[in-house]
């Protein structure tokens, strides 16, 4: 059976010790000024500012090597310190807007042990088992209105220590396999927190 294209960014799983993912994340800060939309699922990367209160602000990753990866958005869309993460304005979206009239608090899953499942995307050959260790560059989405668009570019697969991902095996789990939309499970290599490793 053909994989099913589904796409939802990065998406913990476990850590690397192969313990189960506790769903813990910490809490990171979007700027008003920020133009660009969020989705549960959407890599960020450290602003080099914060809020009043000292919580780190963080923008969009790029997709692309020697880019650096803080994590995935968790959850979405608080606006007051410890508070709820979503905007009581709008309950019902989990959807951070590009143009926006308020800053917003949203839980990041930062540690650099955590391994998530993510699509396999791009307009290389679908990978095989030879390409299990090796590294790659993630690969930039338009959310569904729900979740990220994102997913890793199958083409710029290689060994390159700069390169965002690294491949870790397939997700196993029932109607997963080898060939377009692959679902992978990955670690970020190019890390905020981690320097990058070679793949092999």
């Amino acid at each position: 059976m053909a994989n099913v294209s589904a796409p939802a960014g990065l998406s913990p799983v476990q850590y690397k010790n192969g313990a189960p993912w506790t769903g813990g994340g910490r809490v990171y800060y979007i700027a008003s000024g920020d133009t660009n939309a969020y989705a549960i699922g959407d890599p960020v990367t450290l602003s080099g500012d914060g809020d009043g209160n000292g919580v780190p602000g963080v923008t969009l990753a790029t997709a692309g090597t020697a880019s650096l990866v803080l994590g995935p958005v968790l959850g979405a869309g608080g606006i007051v310190m410890g508070g709820a993460f979503a905007d009581p304005s709008n309950i019902n979206t989990t959807i951070i807007p590009a143009t926006k009239t308020k800053g917003y608090y949203i839980l990041v899953a930062d540690d650099p042990n955590i391994l998530f499942e993510v699509q396999e995307g791009g307009a290389g050959a679908a990978l095989t088992s030879a390409n299990i260790g090796q590294t790659a560059n993630l690969l930039a989405g338009t959310n569904s209105g729900y979740l990220s668009d994102w997913t890793f570019n199958n083409a710029t697969t290689g060994t390159g220590a700069t390169l965002q991902l690294q491949l870790m095996g397939l997700s196993l789990k029932a109607n997963n396999a080898f060939g377009q939309y692959a679902k992978w499970l990955v670690r970020i290599n190019n890390h905020q927190y981690a320097a990058g490793v070679a793949g092999v």
